[in-house]
């Protein structure tokens, strides 16, 4: 009498896999949201120091820089903004992923508090792969703010890594090293875990099943979460990675420094300054990811491992 054969275990995703994957759709929603990327850095950027503001609000930032620098301007910087997401988000879609399927048993995913810590996880190490690319681009994003005999005219990122080396030295590509990992934990912390714990108590009120609807609805709920929780990060990160050193003095010493002279300066709520085109940015940009994301997960579980068991993504 012949033994039954187990059901074979269906085939995972390689890890090479999820990273690509994770750059891809990171890659792709940054070429829809560049724009939105660039207004929420001058808006950042506009009254430092006290100075007067340069833009009243978004729309009066985007309407002055597509007069001023016309519409390619508004695609400033956006070799550097897929650069950094061919690092940083590679990295942490990657990391995050990895670790998901990991802490997963039968078929369970981990708790919303694992999902916290493996966002952070995931954020932190992403974060340091990618700064050089993230100063290259606020830097390219902020330029055109300046007088013509003050901007940097970095070409492309590349050119802008180079120079950044041979002008301020190797270690400047990390300037602003620690904020942005700062701002990277709390991100991935609400945005990742928000995303996964949104999906599944949309799901189970019964009104919503898995497709691109879901996707879309999860996204902006996390996305709103996200804003409001890393904008004040946000700022001085992309201050300190800005400031320019005046006789051999730096503008801030430091995120802290920032937050302090920022509050001080430019009133309490001005932490949150450019939260809409933060959130036009991130909401989207966070939709379009996964959405592009979960699209390729699912192509591939039912084009290479014919396993259609899954859902596509997180």
């Amino acid at each position: 009498m012949s033994t039954p054969t187990k059901a074979a275990e269906p085939q995972q995703m390689g890890k090479g896999i999820k990273f690509l994957f994770g750059g891809t759709a990171g890659m792709a929603a940054t070429v829809f949201v560049q724009p939105l990327d660039l207004v929420k850095n001058r808006m950042q950027l506009s009254g430092v120091g006290g100075a007067k503001k340069q833009y009243k609000t978004s729309f009066h930032a985007l309407a002055s820089i597509l007069k001023n620098e016309g519409v390619s301007g508004i695609y400033t910087g956006l070799s550097a903004g897929l650069l950094r997401q061919a690092t940083y988000t590679t990295t942490r879609l990657g990391i995050y992923t990895s670790l998901f399927d990991m802490l997963s048993k039968d078929g369970k995913p981990p708790n919303f508090l694992a999902k916290a810590l493996i966002g952070v996880t995931a954020g932190g190490i992403g974060a340091f792969v990618g700064t050089p690319a993230e100063v290259a681009l606020i830097r390219m994003t902020a330029d055109g703010r300046l007088p013509l005999e003050e901007r940097r005219g970095y070409k492309n990122v590349f050119n802008a890594l180079s120079r950044i080396v041979q002008e301020e030295g190797v270690l400047t590509l990390w300037r602003g090293c620690v904020p942005t990992v700062g701002r990277a934990m709390v991100v991935n912390a609400a945005q990742l875990a928000s995303y996964s714990q949104a999906k599944q108590i949309l799901v189970s009120t019964g009104y919503f099943h898995d497709g691109l609807f879901l996707h879309f609805v999860a996204s902006m709920i996390s996305g709103l979460i996200t804003t409001a929780a890393s904008m004040p990060v946000d700022i001085a990160k992309t201050r300190i990675q800005n400031m320019k050193t005046v006789n051999g003095k730096p503008e801030y010493s430091g995120a802290l420094d920032v937050l302090t002279k920022t509050i001080r300066q430019e009133g309490f709520f001005s932490l949150w300054k450019g939260f809409t085109p933060y959130y036009a940015r991130l909401g989207p940009h966070t939709v379009l990811t996964f959405i592009f994301l979960e699209q390729m997960n699912k192509a591939y579980r039912h084009y290479v491992l014919h396993d259609d068991s899954a859902s596509g993504g997180l």
